[in-house]
């Protein structure tokens, strides 16, 4: 069964969100696994695309936009539709709705920051996946 996290940062700067889907995905590369970032839209994908080359300074993250054709060679693959077409362990989700294919991953990795809208449709998705017996975890940052 599909395990999700909910990681809460209390930045609200919108460039906040991405830098933590960075960490999480250097850790579940470390780690041997292939991710899946699920952005908000193209705009969002890309700016994380352009992120993951400089977000941290001796980092390197094999990755692609899922529209490129060469996906088997990248550890992360940033979209905002639709799966990708290899199949990864980790989904972090960007979005503001649970993707439709999130039973596909063995963890759900789900971003929260600190302003308000955005964590109003967080406890929608924290809602659906507790009514539907996801074992959830929930982990406040402190920065």
């Amino acid at each position: 069964m599909t395990r999700v996290n909910f990681y809460i940062s209390p930045n609200q700067a919108a460039e906040a969100n991405l830098q933590l889907a960075c960490r999480i995905a250097e850790k579940a590369y470390g780690q041997q696994n292939k991710i899946y970032i699920h952005a908000n839209s193209a705009e969002q994908a890309k700016s994380l695309d352009d992120m993951l080359w400089v977000f941290r300074q001796g980092s390197f993250i094999p990755h692609c936009l899922s529209n490129n054709t060469d996906q088997q060679d990248a550890a992360v693959i940033i979209g905002h539709e639709g799966l990708p077409e290899i199949q990864p362990d980790v989904l972090i989700n960007l979005a503001d709705e649970v993707p439709n294919f999130f039973t596909r991953f063995e963890r759900v990795a789900e971003i929260v920051s600190g302003d308000e809208p955005t964590r109003e449709t967080a406890r929608a998705r924290f809602k659906f996946y507790r009514e539907r017996g996801y074992p959830l975890e929930t982990h406040e940052l402190n920065s």
